[in-house]
């Protein structure tokens, strides 16, 4: 088993391999049905009540995983059939309940949901429960708690809620596709859509890049994954699947910190445009604040931008931590110039479908983006990649006063102050994901040390400034 932080992220991976596996063969049409039984054989359960239900929700996983739910537009999916093991949540009342006579609870509810049983024990009529808390600010014993499901927990823009069968629903209207949900749940039962088998058609409809050219695009947050080889092994390992070559989305980064901060110093002020989840947040929820996003494309677009207008034909696949990202690359603007977006947990899985041990290989090269270009992937990476950009300009009379924003209640505080004209900065570098990118949902381990690995990369970079990188585009 390779590292990944939950065992649920092994079970994600464990569909998605088989069903790419079948893909390269051109069976997945005919044994997709199978896949269930080849992951859970026998009668034994190893997750839930029965090997039947467990195989029923893993039907799903392979449903998803083949792209057979278009019609949503959704990227993240919640599977019906595995939304069932947590509690109601909302206000309980617990064990502590002592049956006092003093009754606060029941004279701060303001909606007759408190009601008592035989041994004056306190309970909550959840047809009639606002969820205001009422009752647990007065309960003497603190008997009465929030419970709260770990996927509403970890939605900070409120778009999950429970619906009339006690499953969560994701209201679209709400949702920036961060994936914190599809992270945090320990059922799995919520789960990002997956675009492999667009990936593998594209390869091996290239005929080994005879017919257009297939390059792989890869999130500086790279260098804090695949722990167990070494990078430029990585990078032979997608070469050995079939991409033509191995880009930087650094590079993108690089030339988006030369545009970003002159824009910046015309406009005098900018909220920035590289994570798309910030992004949509922005455009959900404050729409007086979206001309004051910055006008240039994120590092993908602007990368794979170039590409495509120097190598046609050619296809262009990302390949990063970010769930968003799959929403991204359906935008109207984003369409002509990146074919598919995929993640490192999707990434692990077609190594395996291939039976490709990169630790066997020799290590490749990827050295085209310089070091401000690469520490992207951390928070506070892009204001110092703008502080960089505008000293290499001569835009030094411009002062930066940056507001790094880490996750996406940071990035709520800022808007918030912005929309209000309290906000004592005039750059506000937004990061739905804590930490960075070395956070997003499709990372194969999330953790601080990530950090250290990206600076690390950053150091090694030969390209020493934003100007040197983006002068070598022409050769790449």
């Amino acid at each position: 088993m390779r590292k990944f932080d939950t065992k649920v992220q092994h079970l994600k991976y464990k569909v998605l391999r088989e069903v790419a596996r079948e893909a390269w063969a051109g069976s997945l049409a005919q044994t997709a049905i199978d896949i269930p039984k080849t992951i859970v054989p026998g009668k034994i359960p190893t997750m839930r009540c029965c090997v039947y239900k467990e195989r029923a929700i893993l039907a799903e996983r392979v449903r998803i995983a083949m792209g057979l739910d278009n019609d949503k537009p959704n990227v993240i999916e919640v599977i019906d059939i595995a939304c069932d093991e947590c509690p109601m949540g909302g206000y309980e009342v617990t064990n502590a309940c002592r049956g006092c006579l003093a009754h606060r609870c029941e004279d701060a509810c303001r909606f007759g949901a408190i009601t008592f049983d035989a041994n004056h024990v306190a309970h909550i009529d959840k047809t009639k429960c606002k969820e205001c808390g009422s009752c647990a600010k007065v309960c003497p014993y603190s008997a009465i708690h929030d419970y709260k499901r770990p996927c509403e927990t970890a939605c900070k823009v409120k778009a999950i809620s429970m619906g009339e069968e006690k499953q969560a629903c994701i209201n679209d209207d709400k949702c920036i596709a961060c994936g914190a949900c599809v992270y945090q749940c320990p059922f799995g039962a919520i789960t990002d859509k997956s675009f492999i088998l667009d990936v593998i058609d594209m390869i091996k409809n290239s005929e080994g890049n005879s017919k257009y050219k297939v390059y792989a695009v890869v999130a500086p947050s790279i260098s804090s994954q695949f722990t167990y080889a070494k990078l430029g092994q990585v990078i032979s390992g997608l070469k050995e699947l079939g991409f033509y070559t191995v880009i930087e989305a650094a590079l993108g980064a690089d030339m988006v910190a030369q545009a970003e901060s002159k824009e910046l110093a015309e406009k005098g002020f900018l909220t920035s445009s590289c994570c798309p989840a910030f992004v949509s947040y922005i455009e959900k929820n404050f729409p007086t604040l979206v001309p004051f996003i910055s006008h240039n494309p994120s590092p993908m677009t602007a990368i794979s931008k170039y590409i495509k207008e120097h190598e046609a034909p050619c296809k262009v696949v990302f390949i990063g931590p970010c769930t968003s990202k799959k929403a991204e690359v359906q935008k109207e603007e984003v369409k002509p110039w990146v074919d598919a977006a995929m993640t490192f947990e999707e990434l692990q899985a077609l190594f395996d479908s291939r039976d490709i041990d990169i630790t066997s290989l020799p290590e490749g090269v990827l050295d085209n983006a310089s070091y401000f270009g690469r520490i992207f992937a951390r928070c506070g990476g892009l204001s110092d990649a703008v502080a960089e950009g505008l000293k290499e300009q001569g835009l030094t009379d411009f002062a930066l006063k940056a507001c790094s924003c880490d996750g996406i209640e940071a990035c709520k505080i800022a808007l918030l102050k912005k929309s209000k004209n309290l906000l004592d900065a005039n750059f506000i570098e937004g990061m739905a994901c804590v930490g960075g990118c070395i956070g997003g949902a499709g990372c194969l381990t999330h953790g601080e040390k990530n950090k250290a690995e990206v600076d690390k990369y950053g150091m090694q970079a030969h390209e020493k400034t934003i100007a040197d990188a983006v002068s070598v585009l022409k050769d790449i």
